[in-house]
C-alpha cells in the first residue's frame, strides 16, 4: 500500500487497501451504492451469502455433484441448494463447511479445497486453485438497518471474516473497537452470529490490528494482531506504507489466508462441571495471533529445508497461547513433507515439565487431529 501522499480519510485507506488485496488475487467488490472503483456485490442479507458465488464455485469445481442435485430437485435447483447449505452453516458452522463440506441426498459438495501436504495429486491442486478469495467493500449486512461494514472477506461466497478501517489521522483503533461493541450486535444478524458465518472480526487503522472471534456487545474482548515493536506492543514503522501493511501484503495474501483459514482455525470445545455437577460446555473460536502464525510458520519451513536434527527457541511470554502454538506446530509437523514429497519426521512427541500443561496440551492437540495413534 503506498501511503506517500497524506491520508486525511478512511475512504483512501480502505480504497488503497482493496488495491492491494486485488495484487494478492482477490476479486474486489463494493456495496457502496454508485461507487466508481468496484464492481456491484450481490450480497444476500437474509443468507449472509454471495449465492452467484457459491454457485459458481460449486458447478465450476464439482459439475458430478451438481448434475445430482438437479435431478434431484428438478426446477428448483439453486434455490434448494442455497436452503440447504444455509441449514448446514446454522447448524455447524461456516469453518466446518468449510473443511467437510455438506452431503445431499447422495450428492456430495465442498465449499473449499485445501492445499495437499504433496504436490503429487494434481487434480487436488487444480481445484485448490479454483478456491475464490473474495472481499467486498461497505457491505450492507442487515435487513433490520442499513449499517454497513467497512470491508467483508469472504471464500467461494461464504463470509469468513469482517473489518472496521479506521486511519490514525482522525481516529485510532479502539474507534474501530468500540464501533463493534456498539453498532455490531450479532443479535438477528447472521453474518455476525458466532462461528455461523463470519468466522473472525478486525479492528484495524492505519497503525494497529486487533481482532476478536465472538462479538458480545460491551463484552467483546479483542486480542492484538500486532507484529510487535522494541520487545512491546504495536507494530513498526514502515517507510513508504502504511504500520499494518502487512494485513494485506502477508496475512491475506492468498496462500497464507487460506492456510490459516484451512489448518490454524479451529472451534475449541471444553465440557466442565459445576459444584451440583451440572454438566457445562463451552466453544471459543481461536484464531492465530500473529507471533503465533509467524513462530509455527517459520518452524515449518526450517523443518522442511533442514529437516530432523536441529534445536530452536520460541520465546513466549506469559498468556501469550503457548499450548495452542505447540499443538499448531506438532499437528502441521506430523504432515509435513519435503520438496521430494517425503514425510520429513516419522512421529512428534511433546515433551513438557509441568503435568497440569501436560493434560492442557493433549486436550489442546486433540482438538486438531483424531487419526489412531495421536
Amino acid at each position: 500500500m503506498n501511503a506517500t501522499r497524506p491520508i486525511h480519510t478512511e475512504d483512501v485507506f480502505e480504497v488503497e487497501l482493496c488495491r492491494a488485496l486485488e495484487k494478492q488475487g482477490w476479486q474486489v467488490l463494493s456495496d457502496r451504492a454508485g461507487d466508481p472503483d468496484f464492481p456491484k456485490a450481490k450480497y444476500d442479507r437474509r443468507h449472509a451469502l454471495l449465492p452467484d458465488d457459491v454457485l459458481d464455485f460449486v458447478k465450476s469445481t464439482q459439475p458430478e455433484s451438481w448434475e445430482r442435485h438437479v435431478q434431484n430437485y428438478n426446477g428448483d435447483s439453486e434455490q434448494k441448494f442455497i436452503q440447504r447449505l444455509c441449514q448446514e452453516l446454522d447448524k455447524y458452522g461456516t469453518l466446518h463447511i468449510l473443511r467437510h463440506g455438506f452431503k445431499d441426498r447422495g450428492a456430495q459438495f465442498e465449499l473449499c479445497f485445501k492445499l495437499p501436504n504433496t504436490a503429487l495429486n494434481d487434480d487436488v491442486i487444480r481445484l485448490y486453485g479454483e478456491n475464490r478469495l473474495i472481499a467486498v467493500r461497505q457491505l450492507h449486512y442487515s435487513e433490520q438497518n442499513e449499517n454497513c461494514i467497512d470491508l467483508v472477506l469472504f471464500i467461494n461466497g461464504l463470509p469468513v471474516a469482517t473489518v472496521e478501517l479506521k486511519t490514525d489521522f482522525t481516529q485510532t483503533v479502539q474507534h474501530a473497537i468500540t464501533q463493534y461493541k456498539q453498532d455490531r450486535i450479532p443479535t438477528g444478524e447472521p453474518l455476525l452470529s458466532f462461528k455461523k458465518r463470519a468466522l473472525v472480526h478486525f479492528a484495524m487503522s492505519s497503525d494497529e490490528v486487533y481482532m476478536t472471534t465472538k462479538l458480545a456487545g460491551a463484552d467483546t474482548y479483542f486480542l492484538p494482531f500486532n507484529k510487535g515493536f522494541e520487545f512491546g506492543a504495536g507494530n513498526p514503522p514502515a517507510e513508504g506504507t502504511y504500520r499494518t501493511h502487512y494485513m494485506a501484503d502477508t496475512i491475506w495474501q492468498r496462500d497464507t489466508w487460506l492456510d490459516i483459514i484451512t489448518r490454524f482455525l479451529h472451534l475449541q470445545q471444553t465440557v466442565r462441571f459445576d459444584k451440583k455437577g451440572n454438566r457445562i460446555e463451552k466453544e471459543a473460536m481461536i484464531f492465530p495471533r500473529y507471533h503465533q502464525w509467524e513462530a509455527v510458520t517459520q518452524l515449518l519451513q526450517a523443518a522442511r529445508e533442514e529437516k530432523a536434527g536441529k534445536r530452536y527457541l520460541i520465546q513466549h511470554s506469559a498468556g501469550s497461547g503457548k499450548s495452542n502454538s505447540i499443538a499448531w506446530l506438532a499437528h502441521r509437523l506430523q504432515s509435513l513433507h519435503d520438496a521430494e514429497n517425503k514425510p520429513v519426521f516419522s512421529s512428534v512427541i511433546i515433551i513438557t515439565d509441568r503435568r497440569v500443561l501436560d493434560k492442557q496440551l493433549q486436550e489442546t492437540v486433540s482438538q486438531f487431529e483424531h487419526k489412531a495413534g495421536v
